[in-house]
């Protein structure tokens, strides 16, 4: 298998979970920070999937995902988002139409996931679904951030690969059925979760 590409990410600075960047300076030098950026936290982005990336779907299971009689985190996903929150704000991005961002957090608390998630978007409070250039140019404005800045990350080609690609964003797609690294310009595959922070390993 011919070895993956690295993505073509900004050189990381630093990031200091205390410290912004001098871009984020205001006047007389004071530091503020963008309607979705609190201050100290990292200016750039991951954004997840939530099922059947971060949490496992069951099919036969209706409504809301916090009230199913068992939910279950996708193998990895705590190691990963533990590994990655101190350089990244952590975000979820997805088309769930039957929970609300109350609704998504109260389901990761049950496994433990929310204490790693900066932001939660969904289809509910976003008014778009992906792959449509309108739900990430929602995030991007809210974040502050620019598309160089943010990575998508899921496991749905169409929705979360190809729709990132599409609205300038790199994206990752996770591909747990499969360990064959696949991989385009703006793309590429892995099969764990855990493979995440060797990624943007300097």
């Amino acid at each position: 298998v011919q070895a993956a590409a690295q993505p073509n990410l900004p050189p990381d600075p630093g990031y200091e979970k205390n410290n912004l960047s001098s871009e984020l300076a205001g006047p007389g030098g004071k530091q503020t920070a963008g309607p979705g950026l609190a201050a100290g936290q990292p200016k750039r982005a991951l954004l997840f999937d939530w099922g059947d990336t971060l949490m496992r779907v069951f099919p036969l299971f209706p409504g809301p995902m916090k009230d199913w009689p068992q939910v279950a985190a996708m193998p990895g996903a705590a190691e990963a988002l533990a590994a990655l929150q101190a350089n990244w704000m952590l975000c979820i991005a997805t088309n769930a139409a039957d929970s609300n961002e109350e609704d998504i957090r109260a389901a990761l608390r049950r496994v433990k996931l929310d204490e790693y998630i900066d932001t939660i978007y969904c289809y509910r409070s976003v008014g778009h679904r992906k792959p449509s250039p309108e739900f990430f140019d929602h995030i991007l404005t809210d974040l502050n951030l620019d598309r160089t800045q943010v990575i998508m990350v899921g496991d749905d080609f169409d929705s979360d690969i190809q729709g990132a690609n599409r609205s300038g964003l790199y994206a990752i797609w996770y591909t747990p059925r499969s360990q064959e690294v696949k991989q385009g310009e703006e793309y590429r595959s892995i099969g764990d979760l855990r493979q995440m922070p060797a990624i943007f390993k300097d």
